[in-house]
């Protein structure tokens, strides 16, 4: 069984005042889409990471079984 690959890229949105605040908005939605068109949400991998630890960027990985023609 070979599989595919899809990835997609999502920005953290940045507030706070003091404290600073990073997330990623609308996951479970671009899960949701993204399996109702059959793929497989596998994980996420790390993009862009500041100097203080905090995660910008991510790519959420997602899997399918690869159609033989």
């Amino acid at each position: 069984m070979e599989m595919i690959y899809k990835y997609h890229r999502m920005t953290a949105k940045v507030s706070g005042f003091g404290i600073t605040e990073y997330r990623f908005e609308k996951l479970h939605e671009i899960i949701d889409g993204y399996a109702s068109e059959g793929w497989r949400y596998a994980g996420w991998i790390p993009v862009l990471q500041r100097g203080n630890g905090y995660i910008e960027e991510i790519d959420l990985v997602f899997e399918k079984e690869k159609v033989e023609s």
